[in-house]
């Protein structure tokens, strides 16, 4: 009888506690091996390329990319490669982007390691797994509002860039900014752009 090999992992989560007391539990089963660990996103990538594991176990939050934006890039990458994100912020929007980039799964990080490679073998055989909370959550708040100009925009205000900075750093002129700014406040019904930041954000949908 042949033996089966084990599923190949990759853990990435800025926090180191939590990470390695993940991968010593998954480790325990027989069926499934951590071969690589990653803090930030784009040391997740460049695991990924390095190791091509079966899974990518990804924290949605990460320094450098978050869950999302790495899985985008691993589907163009590594195709074979399945993706399973745990989140402690299940906001809306962020599980439509995930499954718009192939995440077959999507938890809280509330789940038990057990539970995970119950969730790791699923995602691994083909099939999908969203948490059920999650998912009603998704589809209570609605689809953003939000043109993916307008949420990029957004986005880089987050942190009270000045509109010359933003206009910099996404190729726009200022006066193109700031009607997208006005824009996005205006569609959130928002008081100004900091209270449309912390809005969008809530949501998951920047």
């Amino acid at each position: 009888m042949t033996a089966v090999e084990p599923v190949r992992l990759l853990l990435a989560d800025d926090e180191h506690l939590i990470r390695g007391a993940l991968a010593a539990l998954l480790s325990l089963e027989d069926d499934l091996m951590v071969v690589a660990e990653a803090a930030t996103g784009p040391e997740a990538l460049a695991m990924a390329r390095a190791h091509k594991p079966d899974v990518a176990v990804l924290d949605l939050q990460m320094p450098g990319a978050d869950g999302v934006k790495v899985a985008t890039s691993l589907r163009t990458e590594l195709p074979g490669c399945k993706v399973l994100i745990v989140t402690s912020h299940g906001r809306p929007g962020h599980l439509k982007r995930a499954l718009e980039a192939g995440v077959r799964g999507f938890v809280p990080k509330t789940v038990s390691a057990q539970r995970l490679a119950e969730l790791i073998r699923t995602v691994h055989a083909g099939n999908r797994y969203v948490d059920p909370e999650l998912a009603a959550d998704a589809i209570a708040a609605g689809d953003s509002p939000l043109t993916a100009r307008e949420a990029e925009v957004l986005e880089l205000a987050a942190d009270g860039a000045p509109v010359a900075e933003i206009a910099e750093r996404a190729a726009l002129s200022q006066g193109t900014v700031r009607n997208y700014l006005s824009s996005a406040v205006s569609k959130l019904g928002a008081e100004n752009r900091h209270a449309a930041v912390r809005l969008a954000r809530e949501r998951g949908w920047v």
